[in-house]
């Protein structure tokens, strides 16, 4: 079995030559079983305990119990305690996602603190099987029916070669001592009533089927990389600057798949991405949710931000003729020009008569019912008129501010200026603004 564990490290390239390891070590079977083929393969190990204080006494008695056995077998030690209820309910989430945070945490702090070059920790064969199980349970994409991968940046998974079974036979003939957890017995959670109930049923069809998942998630492993070389290939040909072009998509062997890969992990679920790849054909308009992200189906694009702050479109800012500058909600700098004034010609920039102007100047968000008269033209327009011709996206139009005197739209900012404050042959001073690029 040593030799087994020797191999597979070299066969992952788990460790760093000659740097420490840190060993997660919670007392149980497995973990006393990690730090002990570790320790025999010659690696220079620290045992790291994390006490959750979700068991009572038991909690502390498994942290005595390896604090005593790595002082007998002469392994570094240290330990953390964690109040796990208290971070879980501040979070929000879950016990066991608060334990899995803290815990990860504190092994990374750990590793910095005596420069280690990795965190072992002693998932095996069978947990990684139940992993599956679990995941085709939730629902998941391809990438969760690989299991568990033998090394995710710094943790590592030496054990991951073994069986359940096989660790207990090491432990057994070595003679090593442990302490069990009292909730491994509980089918409170997913992980164990999958082992104490729907494996044994699975087994019973097939004695081998843990064996059989594990090959199963091993085949899927190696199929998932050529997915996700080909995922890659077709994101980068039809994602830009927050914008799926539709034709694109359509072009990929399987537009779902892309959809999901880029919106699952902003929080939409499988549900709603599905909803958003049919409706690629459908009128635009539509609105998908996961907040704090959206995604809008536009006529040729979906466009993906996070939801606009509802209070910032109610508000109003006032600017005074002493102005100079501003630089919230959009950055404007602001100064009064005598005539002869030679006039450029971009969007960024207003010209307007200064004395048809009524201080002080208003800037809001454009409203529905906003209309102006367009630079050059005489007759008025909608803005929302406006913005239909300009083929503008809901998220276009989400961002236009206008600027008002009184209540007539001076300027519809970085767009187009009122033609009723143009500059005249009888314009003696002129107001100027000039909008930043990176508005």
């Amino acid at each position: 079995m040593i030799d087994t564990v020797r191999s597979f490290i070299k066969k992952e390239d788990l460790f760093p030559p000659e740097a420490p390891v840190i060993v997660g070590l919670s007392g149980g079977m497995d973990s006393m079983a990690l730090l002990d083929i570790l320790t025999l393969l010659g690696y220079q190990c620290v045992a790291g305990h994390c006490n959750f204080h979700l068991r009572g006494e038991e909690s502390d008695r498994d942290e005595e119990f390896v604090k005593r056995w790595c002082k007998s077998v002469d392994v570094p030690f240290v330990s953390v305690g964690f109040d796990t209820r208290q971070y879980a309910s501040d979070k929000k989430i879950s016990i066991e996602m608060a334990a899995r945070e803290l815990r990860y945490r504190w092994f990374e702090m750990t590793r910095v603190q005596y420069h280690a070059g990795s965190i072992a920790v002693a998932h095996h064969r069978d947990d990684s099987v139940e992993t599956v199980l679990m995941n085709l349970v939730r629902g998941t994409g391809i990438r969760g029916l690989t299991g568990i991968s033998p090394k995710n940046n710094r943790v590592t998974r030496p054990l991951l070669c073994l069986s359940r079974e096989e660790i207990s036979q090491y432990i057994t003939e070595r003679g090593i001592p442990y302490v069990t957890d009292s909730t491994n017995k509980e089918d409170l959670f997913l992980r164990n009533r999958l082992r104490l109930h729907i494996i044994p049923m699975l087994e019973e069809l097939n004695p081998s089927v843990k064996d059989a998942i594990y090959r199963t998630a091993l085949q899927v492993t190696e199929a998932e990389k050529v997915y996700s070389a080909s995922i890659k290939e077709s994101i980068e040909s039809v994602f830009h600057n927050d914008r799926v072009d539709i034709r694109a998509l359509h072009k990929t062997p399987s537009p779902l798949s892309v959809l999901f890969e880029l919106l699952s992990p902003l929080g939409f679920t499988p549900s709603s991405i599905r909803d958003i790849c049919r409706s690629m054909d459908a009128e635009p308009g539509r609105i998908f949710f996961a907040e704090p992200y959206r995604v809008i189906k536009d006529r040729d694009y979906f466009l993906i931000d996070r939801m606009p702050v509802v209070a910032e479109t109610d508000r109003s800012f006032l600017i005074e003729q002493q102005a100079e500058e501003m630089s919230t909600p959009l950055h404007l700098a602001f100064c009064t020009l005598s005539v002869p004034v030679d006039i450029l010609r971009s969007k960024r920039f207003l010209y307007a008569d200064y004395d048809r102007l009524k201080f002080p100047l208003i800037l809001r968000k454009w409203q529905q019912g906003d209309w102006f008269i367009p630079f050059g033209m005489k007759g008025r327009k909608k803005l929302s008129d406006y913005f239909t011709d300009r083929k503008f996206s809901l998220k276009e139009k989400e961002n236009i501010w206008v600027l008002l005197s009184g209540e007539e739209i001076v300027w519809v900012v970085g767009e187009r200026p009122d033609n009723r404050f143009r500059v005249t042959r009888n314009t003696v001073r002129i107001f100027h603004v000039v909008l930043s690029e990176n508005k």
